[in-house]
């Protein structure tokens, strides 16, 4: 059976939960549309964690790859349009490492584009009433360390065992953490992310909706 790996990250930053470890282990060995899912928590370590993704890469050998992180300040499940050659960190990752205007790539594009159809699985979130916005800008931290890494590996390979699709999709808290931040339950979220998954399987080209915004 073909497979999707689904990556989510560690807790970090001192949060006791990351919503995205929660919705990959929520999904790991689902059927979806005929695929297997094989859902893999990455450390939130910069260099750590691209060398696990490659070992799943390696291992799983998918016809499809979705990495996904919380971005606590939103509200929306924003799946990314393009991914910068940059680690700039505000804090410390896992390791305490903290990196400032260092290129993930020393000579490597300036950026990516992510090859899921991010419109796509907007319009079928917002048909399913989830919030749900394009992102363009996946920030600096580890989220975008790893999701410029994974794009450049799919790149490369490119042309020698068929084209293989990739992206990131950034979650919100899940609503029980509770304060002020913008939240989104959990099942919700694992519903969203069952979504982008069918949508992303059935899409080959996405949809095109005027600035990324569905009416």
């Amino acid at each position: 059976m073909p497979t999707v790996l689904l990556t989510g990250f560690e807790p970090f930053g001192g949060d006791a939960t990351n919503p995205s470890q929660d919705i990959v282990r929520a999904l790991d060995g689902r059927t979806i549309a005929g695929h297997r899912v094989a859902g893999r928590v990455l450390p939130c370590v910069f260099g750590k964690s691209v060398r696990e993704l490659r070992r799943w890469l390696r291992r799983e050998r998918p016809l499809l790859v979705i990495c996904l992180g919380v971005a606590a300040g939103r509200g929306a499940i924003t799946p990314e349009r393009v991914a910068i050659n940059l680690d700039d960190a505000r804090m410390p990752d896992n390791a305490g490492e903290q990196p400032v205007d260092r290129p993930i790539a020393r000579g490597g594009p300036a950026a990516y584009f992510s090859t899921l159809p991010v419109k796509g699985i907007v319009a079928a979130l917002a048909r399913r009433g989830l919030p749900a916005a394009v992102s363009h800008t996946a920030g600096t931290f580890v989220c975008n360390h790893v999701f410029y890494s994974l794009m450049r590996t799919l790149a490369r390979r490119r042309g020698r065992a068929g084209a293989v699709r990739g992206g990131f999709i950034h979650v919100p808290a899940a609503d029980t953490a509770g304060g002020s931040r913008p939240g989104l339950a959990l099942a919700e979220q694992i519903a969203g992310i069952e979504i982008a998954i069918r949508t992303s399987l059935r899409l080959r080209r996405d949809a095109r909706h005027r600035g990324g915004e569905i009416a």
